[in-house]
């Protein structure tokens, strides 16, 4: 493994673990978590979507972007896999929503085709830089453009986590592109 990869290496770890650690202070504290809220995007037809589309059934939220090489692919797979554990109609039942990170490069029509590769029901959001800033702020998701070495294209370091969400859109607990689609699949179960 390079030097360059073990950095990076190293900074991503770093940062998950600053995000859990985050949310654990806020946990011990007392305090429920204050991940989400409000936030205003387009789907990759161009309809908008809010946090008001979440409610109603429970959802899995990942933050990524669609030149991702390693993790965010990861995790999509491990969320279509959560939900087909749950029984052929879970995907009607369960809101999987995938977040760009890099509205610079993924238009909507990228990000079409890339969430439809996990699964039909895949909602691909996108914004302008303020909006998705906005969104991923409210859900605590770290990222920053790194730049691309010998002429390469860019990379977007980023925080990699699933979010658990119930049928109000309010937090309920996060898994890492680590966890297990049965782990996933368990937590949903309790809010089918």
């Amino acid at each position: 493994m390079s030097n360059t990869m073990k950095a990076l290496l190293g900074v991503w770890i770093a940062v998950l673990v600053g995000a859990a650690g985050w949310i654990g202070w806020d946990a011990w504290q007392g305090n429920p978590p204050s991940i989400g809220g409000p936030f205003r995007l387009v789907d990759q037809d161009g309809r908008p979507f809010t946090d008001e589309n979440l409610k109603g059934k429970p959802s899995l939220v990942y933050f990524g972007y669609t030149f991702c090489p390693d993790v965010c692919p990861t995790s999509l797979l491990l969320m279509e896999t959560a939900v087909e554990q749950l029984g052929a109609d879970a995907a009607k039942k369960v809101n999987l929503v995938f977040i760009t990170i890099d509205p610079e490069r993924d238009t909507r029509e990228l990000i079409k085709g890339y969430v439809s590769n996990f699964g039909s029901t895949f909602e691909g959001l996108t914004g302008t830089p303020q909006e998705v800033a906005a969104a991923a702020k409210a859900y605590r998701v770290y990222y920053q453009k790194v730049p691309g070495k010998d002429g390469s294209p860019y990379l977007m370091d980023h925080s990699s986590i699933v979010y658990v969400l119930d049928r109000r859109g309010r937090f309920v607990t996060h898994f890492t592109h680590e966890s297990k689609a049965e782990q996933i699949a368990a937590a949903l179960r309790k809010l089918l």
